[in-house]
């Protein structure tokens, strides 16, 4: 699903505002989220999951091909989280 279909779909649902402030709405929201994560805390949108910023440790690996040893730098990554109903829908859903 595009942005575009999620806009489309909520303004399908809410016929009296304009796509565009749809669409601005979120942009917003969106803008939020990432605000939140940036700043290292949880976001929870219950019914739905939550997101959180994981931290991998620096580690070494080998390089199959060459034997070379690599090191690889911390970092950060996106944890998603569903939640138990939206779990529920997908099982339900097979």
């Amino acid at each position: 699903m595009l942005k575009r279909d999620l806009v489309n779909a909520v303004a399908q649902e809410l016929p009296d505002f304009l796509k565009k402030d749809l669409d601005q709405a979120l942009d917003i929201m969106l803008d939020a989220i990432v605000g939140a994560l940036a700043e290292n805390r949880r976001v929870e949108i219950r019914g739905f999951g939550s997101f959180a910023v994981r931290r991998r440790k620096a580690r070494s690996t080998k390089n199959p091909r060459t034997g070379k040893v690599m090191h690889i730098p911390a970092r950060q990554n996106i944890h998603f989280t569903m939640s138990k109903s939206l779990k529920d829908a997908l099982i339900a859903g097979k």
